[in-house]
């Protein structure tokens, strides 16, 4: 996820220019970090108190002239076009955010409104069109024939959520000013791994990384994948 956004900000930018991002959910912080201590200047918006204090402390051990490119606000994804001004910001992230939103027109409406001409929009999507795949994979026909007609399923916490199919997403972000331009898959070969999993040694991550590198831009793998890595491009 790290390197496919990387790339799409070199495809786009300057190299060494600074960047006004926006991270939109950003949850434990772990994408806002890592572009602040790229050199970008990082808001973070997120509804949630406690992932907040979270990330607030995580900040904490970082150097001054990082903690001062970090700007934390609660507020909630749904609203991110009331809450800046339109352009301004040159990149946006949503990372699983969606599969919580029931309507996410709206929200993806609110995050291109803020990007500038020819900002970068970047989303990481449950993938519907391959919602079969985690259970039938595991011997669960009877979720793996209920995903077949419903974008609805329960995530690993329990909780009942919904997953995008990327023909629904491009024709959205066509509408809202912010048409697709590339897409990954991610996760294609890793998705059954426990949430527990003990990390691979160096060697195996690194060729781990690098078939999963390969399958999230190479088709048809890229079209199993459990989630979707959408880049739109502000128009302008």
């Amino acid at each position: 996820m790290a390197r496919q956004l990387d790339e799409r900000i070199a495809a786009r930018f300057p190299v060494g220019r600074r960047l006004r991002v926006l991270d939109v959910g950003l949850g434990q912080g772990t994408q806002a970090l890592r572009l602040a201590r790229a050199g970008h200047e990082v808001t973070g918006l997120e509804s949630d108190p406690a992932m907040l204090a979270s990330v607030r402390e995580t900040l904490t051990a970082e150097p001054e002239g990082i903690r001062e490119r970090v700007r934390l606000i609660e507020g909630d994804g749904r609203d991110t076009g009331a809450h800046f001004a339109p352009g301004a910001f040159d990149v946006v992230l949503c990372h699983g955010v969606l599969m919580y939103v029931p309507e996410p027109d709206p929200m993806l409406a609110g995050m291109a409104r803020v990007l500038a001409p020819g900002g970068l929009l970047s989303l990481l999507v449950r993938n519907a069109d391959a919602l079969a795949m985690r259970p039938g994979l595991a011997g669960d026909w009877e979720t793996a024939l209920a995903a077949f007609d419903s974008p609805s399923y329960t995530n690993r916490i329990g909780l009942r959520v919904r997953a995008d199919r990327l023909a629904d997403l491009t024709a959205t972000l066509t509408g809202v000013g912010a048409p697709l331009d590339t897409w990954y898959g991610v996760r294609v070969f890793t998705d059954q791994a426990p949430d527990d999993a003990v990390p691979p040694e160096p060697e195996e991550l690194a060729r781990l990384l690098a078939a999963e590198e390969r399958a999230a831009r190479t088709d048809p793998y890229r079209a199993v994948a459990a989630l979707l890595h959408l880049c739109g491009v502000r128009g302008g």
